[in-house]
C-alpha cells in the first residue's frame, strides 16, 4: 500500500490528526478517492494535478474559495479521473452526484 501524500494534496482541509471534514460525505469521498489510489487506479501525483484543475475550473466559474465547497472540487476531481480512465459511466457518476448534492443540501438547510 502507497502512503498518502497529503501535503501534495491541493488545499486540503488538515488538523493535527488528519483530514477534515463537516459531513459524511466528504469522508466518503476522500475514502474513495484512497481506495482507489491504493489499487494503482491512479497516483497521488495524477490526483494532486486534478485536484488543482478542478480547483481553478471552479475559481474560474465564480467560486470565491472560502474553503466550504473544497469536497465538491475532491468529488468533480475524483469523477473527472474515474471518467478518463472507463471506471465508471455518466449515468453512474449522476448517481452518486444526486446523492452527494442531497447530502450536502441537508448540511446547509440547518
Amino acid at each position: 500500500m502507497a502512503l498518502i501524500d497529503l501535503e501534495s494534496i491541493p488545499g486540503l482541509p488538515l488538523d493535527d490528526e488528519g483530514p477534515v471534514f463537516r459531513a459524511p460525505w466528504e469522508a466518503q469521498a476522500f475514502a474513495l478517492a484512497v481506495k482507489l489510489q491504493e489499487q494503482g487506479l491512479f497516483s497521488w501525483q495524477e490526483w494532486a494535478e486534478q485536484m488543482h484543475a478542478s480547483i481553478e475550473a471552479a475559481r474560474a466559474t465564480g467560486d470565491p474559495d472560502l474553503g466550504n465547497t473544497y469536497y465538491e472540487h475532491w468529488v468533480a476531481a475524483l469523477e473527472a479521473l474515474v471518467a478518463a480512465k472507463g471506471l465508471a459511466n455518466e449515468d453512474l457518476l449522476g448517481q452518486h452526484r444526486d446523492v452527494i448534492r442531497r447530502e450536502h443540501q441537508k448540511l446547509h438547510s440547518h
